[in-house]
């Protein structure tokens, strides 16, 4: 990846720039995903908030249920209503970034594949890119550097 990625809406009214490397991408299989799509899976890039330059336009948070009852914010275009990023359980300091919304979505390929248990039975898994019935330990799986980031954008 280069220093920075652009992203944008379906209709170009919201633009945004990655202003780094993000510090994982999962590609989420789950039905949640899966239904708030309407695709076989999402491609999910985390990075800190504050590494989320807002070129133009203002994304608009959409609660979603969710099966476990807990907080999930899709921001959206209000005019193309193009989903950009979630926010999960109240914690906004971390962004999903839609790897779709990019200007050069295969800039950034999966570290991993989660919730495989519902993967589309069509969908083939690229070889030697992990994958998880579930989830994953995210001590085990990612670099030190990317778990600094996060802890450090949590505040912990």
């Amino acid at each position: 990846m280069t220093d920075t990625l652009d992203g944008r809406c379906a209709c170009g009214s919201i633009r945004y720039q990655l202003l780094s490397p993000p510090m994982f991408v999962n590609c989420c299989h789950c039905r949640e995903c899966q239904r708030q799509t309407g695709s076989a899976f999402v491609i999910n890039a985390l990075i800190e908030a504050d590494r989320v330059a807002l070129l133009s336009g203002e994304p608009e948070p959409v609660a979603v249920p969710t099966d476990s009852g807990a907080p999930h914010l899709i921001h959206r275009c209000p005019a193309c209503r193009t989903a950009l990023w979630s926010t999960y359980n109240g914690r906004t300091q971390v962004r999903f970034i839609r790897v779709g919304t990019l200007d050069d979505p295969a800039a950034l390929p999966p570290d991993a594949h989660i919730y495989t248990r519902s993967k589309l039975p069509w969908v083939v898994l690229p070889e030697g890119t992990p994958a998880f019935e579930v989830f994953y330990d995210p001590q085990a799986l990612w670099p030190k550097a990317s778990l600094d980031r996060r802890r450090a954008a949590e505040g912990g």
